[in-house]
């Protein structure tokens, strides 16, 4: 009898499920972002490609 209140016990207690949830939702962002980063690099470096030059052609004009 002792034992099976025990089990119920563990079955109520909720504390660190919080903990659990906020851990997968951390996985879930990791993985979405591996997964997004790719493109996204590709793009941050064209842009900074271009301010580049064009921040060369204004150096040279000056």
């Amino acid at each position: 009898m002792k034992n099976l209140i025990l089990k119920l016990q563990v079955m109520k207690d909720t504390r660190g499920q919080d903990l659990v949830e906020y851990a997968l939702m951390a996985g879930f962002v990791a993985v979405a972002a591996a997964v997004i980063m790719p493109g996204v690099s590709a793009s941050i470096s064209q842009i900074l490609s271009k301010v580049s030059s064009v921040l060369s052609a204004a150096n040279d004009v000056s």
